[in-house]
């Protein structure tokens, strides 16, 4: 082949070469699964301990790739700040991302570790790039509404937030009660603004809870609002309460805490290294203010309420209280599940036997995180001693409920002191329905009087037992929900077993010294003879041949109250007034004249069923418009 012949023959192969790579595929495509395309779409630093496809385009359009920017990091951040082939919104996005990984990294590399100054410069370099995004760019949050980069860029900033507010906390004893600014990692930090409301007016809490670190067993629900901000749950410091105060404030709330950087433009917050944290109170504040925008203010409802029943340590209380024993409660408490509002309505409610708070762990919790009823109501939880006979309990409950209402309103005008709702499960229930009836004098008969008892000794009876025998609605309630209440006792109360319980049941010695007293005056005579008087302890007291709870059936309950009843039915034998919830019978459930009666497939525990909980939910909305005047 002669030379001109290969020279042909080559540039000829040498075109087939060219004409075969132009024919093969530049770009392909393959399909995906839709949970690995959600998966990409959300995977960041946060979530896949990766950077976010948004990222890592902005840096392939600046020509960097990822691993060089982990090697050259302060190169790789000076790029991407610097190039004019990034938007505003790409650029300050990609930022937050890359300096919030940054501070994971780092803070993963000395796990356990105090933060260090490097990792909380990069956390606030994080939360200023996403700051800068959402509140300096040419569009308003608003108009990124539907944009999963801006959620994405609000997660960096809120763990940006969390971890710095946590490293400032930690600072505090050092800087003192009167500090202004400090100085950490390079930054000049203010001091915080805050409408949070701590008991005892405490200024500072002991401990700064992140709740996006809190997982809880035994609440069905957690409640929480997306928005602005770093949710917290702040413990204040243990008081020494006084004794003869009923009322106690919630040691544990919710706080959000957000950082404001110095600067009215652009260029003016990426120059700042001048901060200042804003803690907020989402009972009080459903927005904020910031940068020239309002947005929601982020929450979670549920995390103070599940840290404070996880320490109440109820479960064993409740049994000592039962059982008479040391470590119980003597008195009624009315617990405040936030800090008193007076333009909220309040709820009161009231545990059976052996129970305590726990017993509302759904349903306190499902009515806080209710939007609409959050924003009408406030929750009260009434703690008592459920080892003493109904009247005593009725009597200090009742005293308890009025000087915690004169405390926190003395006036009794505030909307929180007006059209109050009672909802009390099993002798709850029933300690709820006396709240609200008048007795005239139609419980004195129980009380054996000798015709011959001089009218000093009646004088003086009449005085001692006034408060237990004798009473009148509470004026602030208009609604009351009962749930499995024993109005008329129940003959499970004679069971061997509950017999048993009630013989371990020890009275406190100041009821037992009290009856004592009154037995005294009972007697006649210079021989001191006279009945007996036999003091019941709780259990025997909710019996259905009981004296008070046959006497007090049918006290009529206030006009002015609307009521409703929710009973469980779980032993049925036919016929609904025939059935009961295990422990009692619906005939003593059951209320004439009731608004409503919703009965629920449940033992005893009807009130945490999901069932009886919407009903509260709806009753509780019934109450709100009828507080507004709504005939609805």
């Amino acid at each position: 082949m002669s030379a001109g012949i290969r020279t042909w023959v080559a540039r000829g192969v040498a075109v087939i070469g060219l004409l075969g790579l132009n024919a093969c595929a530049m770009v392909g495509v393959s399909r995906i699964t839709t949970n690995d395309y959600v998966n990409q779409r959300r995977a960041d630093v946060i979530g896949a301990s990766r950077l976010s496809d948004r990222t890592v385009q902005s840096l392939n359009v600046v020509a960097l790739a990822v691993d060089s920017c982990q090697r050259e990091f302060a190169a790789c951040t000076d790029t991407v700040a610097r190039s004019a082939g990034l938007t505003d919104e790409q650029r300050l996005s990609a930022l937050a991302e890359l300096w919030l990984g940054r501070a994971l990294g780092a803070e993963r590399s000395r796990h356990g570790e105090a933060l260090a100054d490097a990792t909380l410069d990069a956390y606030l370099q994080a939360a200023r790039y996403a700051y800068a995004y959402l509140f300096y760019t040419a569009r308003s949050p608003a108009e990124r509404a539907f944009e999963s980069r801006q959620g994405q860029v609000t997660g960096f900033y809120n763990l940006a937030v969390q971890r710095v507010l946590s490293r400032l906390f930690l600072e505090l004893p050092r800087l003192g009660p009167h500090w202004t600014q400090a100085t950490l990692a390079g930054w000049t930090v203010l001091r915080p603004q805050s409408d949070v409301r701590l008991a005892g007016d405490a200024r500072v809490p002991t401990e700064l809870i992140p709740a996006a670190n809190l997982r809880f067993n035994g609440l069905r629900n957690v409640y929480r609002r997306d928005g602005f901000g770093s949710d917290f749950v702040g413990v204040a410091p243990a008081e020494q309460a006084d004794a003869a105060e009923p009322w106690r404030e919630p040691r544990y709330v919710p706080m959000t805490g957000a950082l404001v950087f110095d600067g009215d433009t652009l260029a003016e917050v990426l120059a700042t290294r001048r901060v200042r944290p804003l803690v907020r109170s989402p009972y009080r504040d459903h927005s904020l203010a910031v940068g020239g925008q309002v947005v929601p203010l982020g929450a979670n409802f549920t995390a103070p309420y599940g840290v404070w029943l996880a320490r109440s340590g109820f479960a064993s209380q409740s049994i000592r209280s039962l059982l008479g024993r040391e470590g119980g409660i003597r008195t009624p408490r009315v617990l405040l599940m936030q800090p008193y509002d007076p333009g909220r309505l309040t709820v009161v409610m009231l545990h059976g036997l052996a129970s305590s708070p726990e017993a509302w762990v759904n349903v306190a919790n499902d009515v806080m995180g209710d939007e609409e009823l959050r924003r009408n109501y406030q929750v009260w939880e009434i703690y008592y001693p459920t080892n003493l006979p109904v009247a005593v309990n009725l009597a200090n409950i009742r005293k308890a409920l009025d000087a915690t209402l004169k405390h926190y309103d003395p006036s009794g005008q505030a909307r929180a002191s007006q059209n109050m709702v009672l909802i009390g499960h099993s002798m709850g229930g029933l300690i709820a329905r006396l709240l609200m009836s008048s007795s005239g004098d139609k419980l004195w008969s129980l009380i054996p009087l000798r015709a011959n008892l001089s009218a000093a000794k009646r004088q003086r009876l009449r005085q001692r037992l006034a408060p237990y025998l004798q009473f009148t609605p509470m004026p602030q309630v208009t609604r009351a929900v009962f749930l499995a209440a024993p109005h008329r006792g129940t003959p499970y109360a004679q069971h061997r077993l509950a017999r048993w319980l009630g013989n371990l049941i020890r009275l406190p010695v100041v009821v037992l010294n009290e009856m004592a007293e009154i037995a005294d005056l009972l007697k006649t005579g210079d021989a001191g003879e006279g009945p007996s008087l036999h003091v019941s302890n709780s259990i025997d007291n909710l019996s259905d041949t009981d004296p008070f709870i046959v006497a007090a059936a049918n006290l009529p309950i206030s006009p002015r109250v609307h009521y409703h009843t929710i009973v469980g039915v779980y032993k049925s034998k036919g016929p609904l007034q025939d059935s009961s919830d295990g422990v009692v019978p619906y005939r003593s459930a059951h209320l004439d004249g009731a608004d409503s009666e919703l009965a629920i497939p449940s033992w005893h525990s009807v009130q945490e069923t999901p069932a009886a909980i919407l009903e509260l939910r709806r009753i509780l909305r019934l109450q709100i418009s009828a507080a507004k005047g709504d005939p609805r």
